[in-house]
């Protein structure tokens, strides 16, 4: 599936690339309905037209990169929800489609990165925010291993496992990703200098060091203070290229299904997260087309000094 001028590991080696926002936020923004465990897998099955049009309105602000509505899409969540394996599978390859139709309609470069949302996602009570769920390796392997391969039969550019909170869970993926040979970048969730389940973020970032699959690694819907410390961290564990896509630095209260906003937002010091190695960067939770366009802007106005990570992937 071909959308793009040249491979995503090349742009990725020659620039910095710009990540869209949260597709949730979008997504209520266009007055669509995520309530229920679904969230946004419900309007990814109930309108698809709007999940195109959200794709479509990070595309026309700048991003070069779109991330599928694949995050909360799991067998046994759907399943619950009375939708057979064939359905689940056929909703995967639908987000990687729509993502490639918006890509397609740019006007510019644009690649697709299927979304692998953690183990917790499904869960839909803010597990991914705390890790440790009580799964063995192998389970984690054989939860994520049906998706991915679903994901990669739709023909994405690359892998987004995304909002991984430990490594334990990590791990698990990268086996999956060893066995399947795709391509991907891992991005931890991350609180107070460690892994949201506690971990240590050197040991978490080696493995991504470790594995010839991961083109990319770095953090995710975090608080933005929390970027540069967690980049540094990952830039003395390995040469790769590293990722940053924050949330706006509110906090989701599970029990209540609300934010929590911050007093004062302080600005994105983009720069330095470049400088520390960030080749992907764009925004997650509560950052919308006009903040990735203003993004976009200020990326290629002021490229910084060549970072470290600047290597072809994999290589």
């Amino acid at each position: 599936m071909t959308r793009a001028t040249v491979p995503f590991a090349d742009a990725l080696a020659a620039r910095a690339l710009v990540l869209d926002g949260g597709l949730s936020n979008q997504l209520a923004e266009q007055g669509c309905d995520l309530s229920g465990g679904l969230w946004t897998g419900r309007v990814l099955a109930e309108r698809p037209d709007q999940v195109q049009a959200a794709h479509t309105a990070y595309a026309q602000a700048g991003a070069d990169v779109l991330i599928t509505a694949s995050y909360q899409v799991g067998y046994e969540a759907f399943a619950a929800r009375g939708r057979g394996r064939a359905d689940t599978t056929g909703l995967l390859h639908r987000s990687v489609r729509l993502a490639a139709r918006a890509a397609g309609a740019a006007g510019h470069d644009v690649w697709v990165a299927a979304s692998v949302g953690p183990y917790g996602a499904v869960l839909a009570d803010g597990s991914e925010y705390r890790g440790r769920y009580g799964l063995s390796r192998r389970e984690l392997a054989a939860f994520h291993r049906p998706r991915i391969e679903a994901l990669l039969d739709a023909g994405p550019d690359v892998l987004a496992v995304e909002t991984v909170p430990d490594a334990d869970e990590a791990e698990a993926v990268l086996g999956v990703l060893a066995d399947t040979g795709a391509r991907a970048w891992l991005s931890y969730t991350v609180a107070g200098g460690r892994t949201r389940a506690g971990g240590r973020l050197a040991e978490a970032f080696a493995l991504a060091d470790e594995s010839p699959q991961v083109v990319a690694v770095g953090v995710n819907c975090c608080d933005p203070q929390e970027v540069l410390p967690a980049l540094e961290e990952a830039a003395s564990a390995t040469g790769k290229p590293l990722v940053a896509y924050p949330n706006d630095g509110s906090v989701w209260d599970a029990a209540t299904a609300t934010w929590e906003y911050p007093a004062a937002p302080a600005p994105w010091p983009t720069g330095a997260w470049q400088r520390a190695g960030a080749r992907l960067v764009g925004g997650c939770c509560r950052i919308g087309p006009r903040r990735i366009a203003a993004l976009a802007s200020d990326l290629r106005a002021t490229p910084p000094d060549r970072p470290r990570g600047t290597a072809a992937p994999g290589k």
